[in-house]
């Protein structure tokens, strides 16, 4: 019987060497559902081997990006350009042996950046420490992609996390997944399945063990998302693109490499010249969404100069519990003045959500303080 590694092997080659269309589509499917077992069950014996040394990260701030490229791309030269650490840089590969972090200020927010190693072909099965490196980067609030005119695949930087199981710029697909002991399987949608249909579905819960239970869909679901909801183990992380050292590059140069890392918007930038490099913090803030929360205390202005950062979409209930505890103990109300008011000094509930540059006024209790 061939081992695991021969068994994944030979699957990936099947798949790659198979055309895909309507006729293929099924078989495709299957082989990509026993491909994520079989994954799933090199990952498992990883970890009861120890599963190597890894890097030890300790996150802070209030968000981490990982830098992901290829060797000698000029990862460590942006580290030190953008915050104040130093990471050991040269002109040659594997320069950066171990996880630098460095911290960044933007718009009153903290955001720590980690300098890994560069990533090579063959790093979600082992190479170069490239499992221990993917560990840290599936930890990450946000990937930031940096190529440069010589190391231009993007691609394969976005299949290399994929194979460890990270989805780029995308969302859990809406499926809910109930197992039972007994009773069969049943499969329901709340709209049309085109890329499901003819029994596939069925076909790739039985390769995953899923024999009893039910399968609902709440969205026109691929085989692969229907895959990476069976595997449980993936993650969901937003990512933008930089291109470094192209101070150089001609205007038919930017075009050509623009169409060719599409869909990412490449932010041009040299880390060493420190060209760019504005637009590039931008892209980070915007890209982890943060919004800015001024507290103001009843009778005085808000500090403008220490906002509160949340996330988008974030509530009145997630600002309490950034601000001492008995103000969420002793909660009332709050009054809310900018973007998300309806009218100025509007009361809101913990649900109301917040939007960027509010201004909150927290109303406790009777017998309490109000506070901001």
């Amino acid at each position: 019987m061939s081992s695991l590694e021969e068994q994944i092997t030979e699957i990936e080659e099947e798949i790659r060497s198979t055309q895909y269309n309507k006729a293929t589509q099924r078989h495709i499917g299957r082989l990509r559902a026993k491909l994520a077992v079989l994954r799933l069950e090199r990952e498992t014996r990883s970890k009861g081997k120890g599963g190597g040394s890894g890097y030890a990260v300790r996150k802070s701030g209030h968000a981490t990006v990982g830098l992901v490229g290829y060797p000698s791309v000029g990862k460590s030269t942006l580290l030190t350009a953008l915050t104040s650490a130093e990471s050991e840089s040269a002109a040659y590969d594997f320069t950066t042996v171990s996880i630098i972090p460095g911290m960044l200020e933007w718009a009153g927010a903290q955001i720590q950046i980690l300098d890994m190693p560069g990533l090579v072909p063959g790093a979600s099965k082992g190479r170069g420490r490239g499992r221990e490196v993917l560990s840290v980067v599936r930890s990450v609030d946000l990937i930031l992609f940096l190529i440069d005119p010589e190391h231009t695949d993007i691609q394969g930087l976005v299949n290399e996390l994929e194979g460890s199981g990270v989805r780029i710029n995308s969302r859990p697909p809406k499926i809910v997944l109930e197992r039972s002991d007994r009773g069969g399987l049943t499969i329901t949608s709340t709209v049309k399945l085109t890329h499901l249909a003819g029994g596939l579905a069925s076909e790739i819960a039985r390769e995953f063990n899923f024999h009893n239970g039910l399968i609902v869909f709440r969205e026109d679901a691929t085989a692969d998302q229907l895959i990476d909801a069976f595997a449980g183990n993936r993650v969901y992380v937003p990512a933008i693109l930089g291109i470094n050292k192209s101070e150089y590059l001609r205007a038919e140069d930017r075009r050509a490499l623009a169409a060719k890392v599409a869909p990412f918007q490449p932010i041009y930038i040299s880390a060493r010249g420190r060209i760019g490099l504005d637009a590039l913090v931008q892209g980070v803030g915007t890209a982890l969404q943060f919004i800015r929360i001024y507290v103001k205390p009843p009778g005085a202005p808000p500090d403008r100069d220490a906002p509160v950062i949340l996330r988008k979409g974030d509530s009145v209930r997630e600002l309490l519990r950034r601000l001492p505890v008995e103000l969420e103990r002793n909660f009332r109300s709050a009054q809310v003045w900018g973007p998300s008011a309806r009218f100025p000094g509007q009361t809101v509930g913990r649900d109301h959500v917040l939007a960027d540059e509010d201004v909150v006024t927290v109303v406790v209790t009777r017998g309490s303080r109000t506070r901001g």
